[in-house]
């Protein structure tokens, strides 16, 4: 039994004896290992127990088509895939960019890639060309693989040695490689050295306190060893069948649509709806007798609005994560099914890192306490102990697996996970059991929708605008997405704060930013509140916004997106809501 293989049936073994598994737990050695070969081939697709069982179920909106895949299958189709990549000359270290929905070819180029040693850079299909060229160029793509509705975002960007591969393509895209072409080549895959546990392997871009996002590499250890924390929060057994509500794009999604589940032997069951419809989505996971579930609080707070206790459904276990989740969800929840919703916390560059684990008493508003393997510190500004302070991972003998290697710098450098700390950046309050309770983002960066939304990056486009001289982006409260980007906006000189001028400003806006990155609420005002030195003071604002103060003197003419029709048929005619 390998050193992985130990500590996964530790965990298991321990799943609701929280104080035995964080005394005890210990990551596996950080040897040559690759979990695509060594786990998910080598273990899942050839052992009696789970060969056979379905390692991924996605239904469509209805229920009218199902697709499912056993890990045997499964394991032969991402060979193949890695076979086809290989022949078109990737090679170990070579980047590739994703650009899918929740379609079988993720999970295949997903596996493939970690068996060849290809850097995947996941990318969520709600990105706009420029976005995507960012990618291309700062993440030094060589492939893209996407679906038949990205292809058209590419005309004129990537340049002539970009490999392009669309998968599910109903007929011939002049340009592109058809995916479906890797059914040609050997189930076998033979890979031409091993893989150190060091060796890169994903590259997300996160947002941040730049006006681009940083880049978070990951490594061949971090994600799929880290994930068994992961596992251990979530409640994963072998056989289960787990729904995790996450885009593709999105670290979240590798979290528990990928390694957590598949660590544990478990199916990743995924629910693909044009647009999200809570009913429809409920019925399914009582018909489909899902056992696990983890969704962002935005789909809790939807979830209630149905008449839960009629869903007949099999659940064990029901986990949130993203943001706060208020006392009245978790009290519907467990009035209609006996249930207590279990919050969870970590980010783009860890697995999780701190949990309400099966078993434990659940602190209402509390995110749980540090999860097996994870040493966490609460620190103020001089790196001092304290009660309220940033979360911080302490290094060195105590690096978790599942930290990243680090950011990656143009120069391709790392930087950010070296040193005796890693300081995560988020603010919380910790109690005399351990019990963490989230405060805010150090650096201003908040959710939407489960969405990590960069104020500086948003108010880097609003500046691009003739009329904008200076802005500022905070959260403004939303009873169904907790928070929604709002922009308080001071014009240039001789810019009219109008009707006319707000529209102007939201029709640059939705031409340069993703959907769930728009601006959805805009207020022209006459100055901003800032500090000596000349920085914008956003808590203030974010006051203003909380308490709903209109009274205050920092207030100017308010407009919203629904106050333009022109601007709902256009959105009606482009990318969905995010």
């Amino acid at each position: 039994m390998t050193t992985f293989q130990q500590a996964r049936a530790f965990l298991l073994e321990h799943r609701t004896d929280y104080a035995a598994a964080v005394a005890c737990f210990r990551w596996p050695d950080p040897v040559p290992f690759n979990w695509a070969l060594d786990w998910f081939d080598a273990e899942l697709a050839v052992n009696a127990d789970s060969k056979d069982r379905a390692a991924l179920w996605i239904v469509d909106a209805g229920g009218n088509r199902e697709t499912k895949l056993s890990f045997a299958t499964l394991s032969r189709r991402s060979s193949q895939v890695a076979n086809f990549l290989r022949g078109l000359g990737l090679k170990r270290g070579d980047h590739l960019l994703l650009l899918l929905g929740n379609v079988v070819p993720l999970w295949e180029t997903m596996l493939a890639a970690m068996k060849l040693g290809v850097v995947v850079i996941p990318a969520t299909t709600l990105l706009t060309p420029d976005e995507l060229q960012d990618r291309l160029d700062r993440g030094q793509a060589k492939v893209v693989v996407a679906s038949p509705d990205q292809t058209a975002k590419f005309v004129d960007r990537g340049g002539e040695n970009l490999i392009r591969i669309v998968a599910g393509a109903s007929s011939p895209v002049d340009g592109w490689l058809a995916f479906e072409q890797a059914a040609e080549f050997p189930e076998t895959f033979v890979p031409d050295a091993p893989t150190g546990p060091d060796d890169p392997m994903l590259l997300y871009f996160t947002s941040g306190t730049t006006a681009k996002p940083k880049l978070v590499l990951h490594s061949q250890r971090s994600y799929p060893v880290g994930g068994l924390s992961t596992m251990y929060w979530l409640g994963l057994q072998p056989g289960d069948v787990h729904l995790n509500i996450s885009s593709p794009g999105w670290a979240k999604h590798a979290w528990s649509c990928l390694f957590a589940p598949w660590n544990a032997g478990a199916t990743v069951y995924v629910v693909n709806q044009p647009r999200f419809d809570a009913r429809g989505l409920l019925a399914t996971i009582g018909r489909c007798g899902v056992t696990t579930l983890c969704a962002p609080p935005t789909v809790w707070r939807l979830f209630i609005q149905e008449k839960l206790a009629t869903f007949k459904v099999s659940l064990r276990e029901v986990c949130g994560a993203g943001e706060p989740l208020n006392p009245e969800v978790i009290d519907q929840v467990r009035a209609a099914w006996g249930l207590t919703i279990r919050d969870g916390y970590g980010q783009t560059e860890t697995t999780a890192l701190a949990g309400n684990s099966p078993g434990q008493p659940v602190k209402i508003g509390s995110m749980g306490r540090p999860l097996p393997g994870y040493r966490i510190a609460i620190t103020d500004v001089d790196g001092q102990p304290t009660k309220e302070g940033e979360v911080s991972l302490l290094l060195g003998a105590d690096r978790p697996a599942g930290l990243m290697r680090g950011y990656r710098n143009d120069d391709g450098s790392l930087s950010g996970a070296d040193g005796a700390i890693y300081r995560s950046g988020d603010v919380v309050f910790a109690d005399d059991d351990g019990y963490l309770t989230f405060v805010g983002r150090s650096d201003d960066v908040f959710k939407s929708s489960d969405y990590r939304i960069s104020p500086f990056e948003l108010e880097s486009i609003l500046l691009e605008h003739d009329l904008v001289a200076e802005a500022a982006v905070v959260p403004s409260p939303d009873p169904i997405r907790l928070a929604i980007p709002k922009a308080y906006v001071l014009l240039t000189a001789g810019a009219e704060r109008s009707a006319a001028t707000a529209l102007s400003i939201f029709r640059h806006l939705q031409n340069r930013l993703a959907p769930f990155k728009r601006i959805r609420r805009i207020e022209l005002v006459s100055e901003l509140p800032k500090t000596i030195s000349g920085k914008i003071r956003r808590v203030r604002l974010r006051r203003l916004e909380h308490d709903d103060n209109r009274d205050d003197a920092l207030r100017g003419l308010e407009f919203r997106e629904e106050d333009f029709p022109e601007l709902q048929a256009a959105r009606a005619t482009g990318a969905s809501d995010g």
